[in-house]
């Protein structure tokens, strides 16, 4: 399996999180504007109920008061005019885009046709009111009266379209505010595991050097670890000085017991040789033999000493070298 080095896990780490906030902020701000703007087109559908009951009520006091006065109604057929366009295709200046759903651009199907006569009617409402004609003023009056509330309801579905659509979408950022939160929070706990591990490992490190420092080597035990690319290069150089060092003092200390027996040995030797001269004192070829074997037994006891001093040299050097570590 591949090691994942501790600098690319931060790495990683961090990236996700800076990538997780950013799109969070970038989403939130462009979903937030988005209901500024949908705040606007649910005034301005609203705002279209108004204007259709504003133009009948002044068709109606027209009427009655036999007035010629339609500066009131011109406004508000304009107006009426420009909301349902931009209900319908948007508004660039407003930053306001075309109807979202299939089901709005059905329902501003059905406010256009409707409103499409009612307006012809006003019109020709305005025309009868000028030219005093009775019956053309009775059956536009009448046309109005009976389409003013479909025209009404149909407006009024519109708004209440928009207004569902805007609670939808609200849902939506709440929805991804949640999600978003839930993954900030896991990439969290994630760098807390993460960072754990390695302050885990490095603990191991520091309590490793510390016994090396003390010189307790022997009872030392390889580092086991198998996580970030870094600790475990440096965990296995570490347990192959550990296994040298102590591969290194345990045979200068074998060594050192080997040439201690040899040394006794010869002293044992020595000390027999010592008694059969003793014996044979008085046997003057016998005892120049055996002053010959003294000495080649006297020159190998010197050697083993000097051996034996030189090992200790080393142990000692090793024992030094393990304490500046």
């Amino acid at each position: 399996m591949k090691q994942v080095s501790v600098s690319q896990k931060i790495k990683i780490i961090g990236a996700l999180l800076i990538l997780s906030i950013f799109t969070v902020i970038v989403v939130t701000i462009f979903l937030n504007q988005k209901n500024i703007k949908d705040a606007t087109i649910v005034n301005i559908a609203g705002k279209q109920r108004m204007l259709s009951q504003r133009i009948t009520k002044n068709v109606y006091f027209l009427y009655q008061n036999k007035q010629d006065n339609f500066t009131e109604i011109d406004n508000a057929i304009e107006q009426f005019n420009y909301g349902l366009g931009t209900l319908i295709s948007g508004d660039n200046l407003l930053g306001i885009s075309a109807a979202p759903t299939q089901e709005l651009k059905e329902q501003m199907t059905k406010v256009v046709i409707l409103w499409t006569s009612f307006e012809k009617n006003v019109r020709e409402f305005k025309e009868a009111l000028i030219k005093n004609d009775t019956q053309k003023l009775n059956s536009t009056i009448k046309f109005i009266n009976n389409n003013n509330n479909k025209l009404l309801e149909e407006v009024d579905e519109v708004v209440t379209l928009y207004a569902k659509y805007i609670e939808e979408k609200t849902a939506f950022i709440r929805k991804f505010q949640y999600s978003a939160f839930t993954l900030l929070l896991l990439l969290a706990v994630y760098s807390i595991i993460q960072l754990r591990q390695i302050e885990l490992n490095a603990r191991e490190f520091i309590e490793k050097s510390k016994k090396i420092s003390s010189g307790d080597i022997n009872e030392l035990t390889p580092i086991n670890i198998n996580t970030e690319k870094e600790f475990v290069e440096v965990a296995d150089n570490m347990n192959n000085f550990i296994s040298r060092v102590s591969s290194a003092m345990n045979y200068s200390q074998t060594a050192l017991e080997q040439s201690k027996k040899a040394s006794q040995k010869l002293e044992s030797l020595t000390e027999e040789f010592d008694d059969l001269i003793n014996e044979f004192e008085n046997k003057s070829d016998v005892i120049k033999g055996l002053d010959r074997s003294e000495d080649i037994m006297i020159e190998s006891t010197e050697d083993l000493l000097k051996t034996t001093k030189r090992l200790q040299s080393l142990k000692s050097q090793l024992d030094s070298l393990v304490k500046k570590l």
